[in-house]
């Protein structure tokens, strides 16, 4: 018997390495995985249940990487003097990125790759619940959680499934979404983020076109959701597609939205439309996606991943709808990315924040390496009250609890909002509590 190759994955906690971990597991490999949370004493779901399912959890010093290790699997967000890139080096093994390890385990599969600068987790998810509920049993590769597939030993942001069916989440925040070969692709919207609008289009317009079979596309096919006009309630909204009902149990606009372009790839790809609808009906929604966290006191607490304007403008909107004031939370998940869209994110708070909203921003969430941290959380509350009226102030994690217990009232809606910071839910949850 063959002694299983080792693959090492650097930055192994990350929601896209941990699900490429998982799958070097599945097809057998020995995987050990690092990550620098871990080594500064930060316990995360993710590494529990790496763990629980074989991943062997090392300290990031390059110890694990020998001469046999098959190779060190990497990312963008991965500096050129992580210890284990360094050991790879000096060891002649393989050095791969993220990108170019999923596209060759997608080979020879039938591949439905899902892009956009908002939405395509959510997009993915519901892609790959509809295949699950119509018996197609599909491999889902997610940016995001699904609750329903997690447990002690699966993280939640991969399902395997026993067909040749894939549905991968391609995430374009490092340019490298066009390293797949895939049959269909969705692109679901774009926007500012990670760089400009002209990029982001010019770069999606490129994957929509290389699918092999077909892609739904906003950029191919910019009046693709003309007319689209759901009702939308607290917690849910309804649209008609090809004379069909569809009740998504998800609150926002955006969600009918996410949900009328998963529908409209599973009918070209011919699903039948009432087991589409059936199957999107029971759909449980995202971990971190306007996740509905609890109530207490008569205030609902939700936490969602909103980190750029049209994110963080989706999410405000929806939780809205229960009426009531929204008192705000939000992390910047980066200096580089609240650099990039100071403005932006100063006339967006400006817009949203309504009669009695309130608007806390935290700290600037620092991952390490060497960023340039000349920008601050500050300098936007500075720049929002240049601007505009919205009541924002800067506050420490810690003080939260019982400025939130203090302030809250009934009917109001608490959202806290952040990309990358893995602490977040928790502090939700302890938000939740101090009610």
């Amino acid at each position: 018997m063959n002694e299983a190759q080792h693959s090492h994955v650097v930055g192994v906690a990350g929601i896209g390495m941990s699900a490429l971990a998982q799958l070097l597991l599945a097809r057998g490999d020995r995987v050990t995985g690092s990550d620098r949370c871990r080594d500064d004493g930060d316990s995360s779901e993710i590494c529990s249940a790496l763990a629980a399912a074989g991943v062997e959890l090392v300290p990031q010093d390059g110890a694990a990487i020998t001469p046999a290790t098959a190779r060190v699997i990497h990312s963008t967000a991965i500096e050129a003097d992580n210890p284990a890139l360094l050991a790879a080096q000096r060891h002649g093994v393989a050095v791969q990125h993220r990108s170019d390890v999923l596209a060759a385990c997608l080979e020879g599969k039938h591949v439905v790759a899902i892009t956009g600068t908002s939405g395509k987790s959510t997009v993915t998810g519901m892609i790959g619940w509809v295949f699950q509920e119509l018996g197609l049993d599909p491999t889902v590769v997610n940016g995001a959680i699904v609750p329903a597939w997690r447990a002690a030993n699966r993280v939640g942001n991969v399902r395997m499934g026993a067909s040749n069916l894939w549905v991968i989440e391609a995430d374009e925040s490092d340019r490298t979404l066009n390293a797949y070969t895939f049959d269909w692709g969705v692109v679901t919207n774009v926007s500012e983020d990670h760089f400009g609008v002209d990029e982001a289009r010019a770069l999606f317009r490129l994957f929509a076109r290389r699918a092999a079979v077909g892609a739904v596309s906003v950029v191919d096919d910019p009046v693709l959701m003309d007319g689209f006009d759901p009702e939308v309630h607290a917690g849910s909204s309804t649209f008609c597609y090809a004379d069909h009902a569809f009740t998504i149990p998800l609150p926002g606009r955006h969600n009918g939205a996410n949900a009328w372009l998963a529908v409209r790839l599973c009918e070209r790809m011919g699903c039948p439309l009432d087991r589409v609808a059936l199957a999107l009906a029971s759909f449980p929604g995202l971990h971190r996606r306007l996740e509905c966290v609890g109530k207490a006191r008569g205030i609902r607490v939700f936490d969602d991943y909103a980190h750029n304007p049209a994110k963080i403008t989706a999410a405000w909107q929806a939780v809205r709808q229960g009426g009531g004031r929204v008192l705000a939370v939000w992390r910047p998940h980066g200096y580089g990315p609240l650099r990039l869209m100071m403005e932006a994110l100063s006339e967006t708070f400006n817009a949203l924040c309504g009669d009695g909203d309130r608007l806390v921003l935290l700290p600037v969430f620092d991952a390490g390496g060497t960023a340039d941290r000349s920008v601050s959380s500050e300098m936007l509350v500075e720049r929002m009250r240049e601007t505009g009226t919205a009541p924002a102030l800067v506050l420490e994690p810690a003080a939260l609890p019982a400025w939130i217990a203090a302030e809250a009232r009934e009917g109001d809606s608490l959202l806290v909002m952040g990309a990358r910071d893995p602490g977040l839910p928790a502090l939700a949850a302890a938000l939740l509590a101090a009610l």
